[in-house]
This record gives structure tokens, sequence and C-alpha cells, in this order.
């Protein structure tokens, strides 16, 4: 596929079809309370670290964002076993306080339905890594959502990051996709996303019934969703896989 990869800093005629792209996310993932007040606030912010990738015809068929943050300020240091939620707030805390940043964080690489397929997200990976390198940085994170996970809800998460096929390369296509491109997989983040809401809302949101208590599993959820309808409450907590690129 011929792809123009950019940043938003430079083409912010593209902010609107950016938004406006086809995905697959499952409609809960977008209730996270961090995704929820944070993601839209990343153009705004750093549209330098935001990539649109568009086909031959000017088409928006992939998205990237990362954020820039102080991994090694005081008090941290490691990658964040609260995953995705924990950077965005550390990178956001770094923003209004001023604080240097030393890392770049992957946030999300999505690609158009209709685009999937044609190796877009390995060379939007690529790009990620070149721009973070072009602004000085020496390293990317990434708190990886195992693209295939939610076909095996009850498997351990560590187990499944760590199984390999016969080459050595990861059984997941899209932790593949990253050693590949030269990533480490280097620990899981067991509560990287959080979506808690009521039972009204997560019948809405899935179209399942929740009406008995205990695990259930649902489309799209990499493990089972935790269900209380007597108090009215239905929780989710996704792992994530940290996974260290060295530029």
């Amino acid at each position: 596929m011929d792809l123009k990869i950019t940043s938003l800093a430079e083409r912010p005629e593209l902010a609107e079809p950016m938004w406006a792209m086809a995905d697959t996310w499952a409609e809960f993932v977008e209730y996270d309370a961090v995704a929820w007040s944070l993601t839209a606030r990343i153009p705004v912010e750093w549209p330098e670290h935001v990539l649109v990738a568009t086909d031959a015809e000017g088409r928006v068929v992939a998205r990237a964002f990362s954020v820039p943050f102080a991994l090694r300020a005081e008090g941290r240091g490691e990658l964040p076993d609260g995953g995705w939620d924990q950077v965005m707030l550390w990178a956001f805390s770094d923003l209004k306080r001023g604080r240097e940043a030393d890392t770049v964080s992957a946030i999300e690489i999505t690609v158009a339905p209709d685009a999937q397929g044609h190796g877009v997200s390995g060379r939007v990976l690529a790009a990620l890594r070149e721009n973070a390198r072009g602004r000085g940085f020496g390293e990317v994170v990434a708190p990886v959502r195992p693209s295939a996970k939610h076909l095996e809800p009850a498997t351990p998460v560590e187990e499944y990051a760590r199984r390999t096929r016969d080459d050595g390369l990861p059984h997941d296509p899209w932790l593949r996709v990253h050693v590949r491109a030269g990533g480490v997989i280097e620990k899981v983040a067991p509560v990287s996303m959080t979506v808690s809401g009521t039972v009204g809302q997560w019948r809405e949101w899935t179209g399942l019934p929740f009406d008995e208590e205990g695990l259930v599993e649902v489309p799209g959820a990499l493990v089972p969703v935790h269900c209380e309808p007597g108090r009215g409450y239905v929780v989710y907590v996704e792992p994530n896989v940290w996974v260290r690129h060295a530029l």
C-alpha cells in the first residue's frame, strides 16, 4: 500500500478525518476514565507526536498517538504496573509541571479496517520510532494491547505474552510486530486500563444481559469482566504488555 506518514503538526488539516476514521475498538474500551478525559487532548498538546497515514488517494488509513514523559523522574524509574492509564497520567502531570521528558510512550496505533492486512501497522510503528528518535529521544515504550488475546480471555496474560512460535517470535500478531521492529517484551502491566460502569451501561455497550454474578467473557475483552448485578455494577480490569524499544 502506498502510504504517506506525517505528523499532525505538519498537516493539521488531517485532524478531523483522523478522528472520523473507522476503527475496530470495542465500545466499552472508550469508557476507561483516563482515555475518556485525556485522549482528545493529545493532538492539542503534542501534535508533533501524533502521526497520520494517508493512502494514494489522500484518505486517512491509520493514526498513531504517543506522549513524552519523564520515566526517570524521582519515584518512577520502572515501567508502571498501571500501564496505559498510568503513563498517560504521568505525561499530563509532567506537562503541567514543566518536567522535562526523557522517554516517549506509544498510546495508540489504529489502522482502518479496510487497510488491515497490508503491513500498515508495522510501517506506522517504524514511523513512530523514527519520529521519537528525530526529536532526540533514545527510547520508546509501549503498553501493548495484544491483538489476539481476546480469543482466549481465560489464559493468564503472563503465559500468553511469553508464548512464541517455532521461529521464536511472539505468538500474538501485534506483539510480533513490535518484536520484529526491535522491541523487547519487558513485563505485564496487570492494571493497565479500568472500565467501570453500571449494569445498564454494560448492557448498552455490549448487548449482553449481565444478569449473573461472577466473571463474564465479553467479545473484545482480553480477560473476563467482573459482574455484580446485585450491587448494580460491572468492572473490567485490562492487562497490557510493556514493550521497550531502544532507538
